[in-house]
């Protein structure tokens, strides 16, 4: 019997001698990158929650956004006089057989309206029902929206809510291609303390939810062949 063509698997596998850390290595390993670790976990909300805006005269809004996000929506058409904002959204996912309003689009623009704005300065652009990319649904949504008028801003500014801003405006990147700049306004989230958000649960969610989401827009996500630029 070959004890050596047993030991191989009919030369299928081979052994091989790799290098591993010692106790002593993996501890220079930990004292080296360590504090990168740290400081990157630390920072991950910052990362996330980007506030790059870029002149222009058109803002939008997510609809599903918190009141408090609104209510600068508002107050950033009050700084600008002239300025247009539309509020995107899909179907509501709770509650819209009691609700006048189907969309999260049209119940984001009614409660600007609600707060004092005109109907002049505010525009609902609802976004289908779809299971995923519910962000680049609505992106797209706005984009042929716009184009069926012949209106493509040149660039606009997306206000978006905490942890969730970086990739809203990745998604609107990737919607709009290289029709329009894309800039974020974000606005701090209430429910949990930016600076310190590993400290409460609501933090932890918000931030590694998003940062997973944030990856797989990244470096997984397509936009289907039908939906591009």
């Amino acid at each position: 019997m070959n004890s050596t063509g047993s030991g191989q698997f009919r030369g299928l596998l081979r052994r091989r001698t790799c290098w591993v850390p010692t106790l002593r290595g993996w501890l220079l390993l930990l004292l080296l990158f360590g504090p990168l670790l740290v400081f990157g976990f630390r920072n991950a909300n910052a990362f996330l929650a980007v506030n790059d805006p870029v002149p222009g005269g058109v803002l939008v809004v997510e609809g599903w956004s918190p009141d408090y996000t609104l209510e600068t929506a508002r107050s950033e058409v009050y700084r600008n006089p002239g300025h247009m904002i539309y509020v995107i959204g899909g179907p509501l996912e709770h509650g819209a057989p009691l609700s006048e309003y189907k969309t999260y689009a049209e119940l984001g623009a009614a409660t600007l309206r609600q707060m004092g704005m005109s109907n002049d300065t505010v525009q609902a652009v609802p976004a289908p029902l779809v299971r995923k990319d519910r962000t680049y649904a609505a992106a797209v949504a706005l984009r042929d929206w716009f184009r069926q008028r012949g209106r493509v801003p040149k660039a606009f500014n997306l206000i978006s809510t905490g942890a969730h801003a970086r990739r809203s405006r990745l998604m609107f990147e990737k919607a709009f291609g290289g029709d329009s700049r894309v800039g974020i306004i974000d606005v701090e989230d209430r429910d949990y303390d930016s600076h310190q958000w590993w400290k409460s649960s609501q933090g932890v969610r918000s931030v590694l939810d998003e940062m997973i989401a944030y990856a797989y827009a990244r470096f997984l996500f397509f936009p289907p062949r039908d939906a591009q630029p």
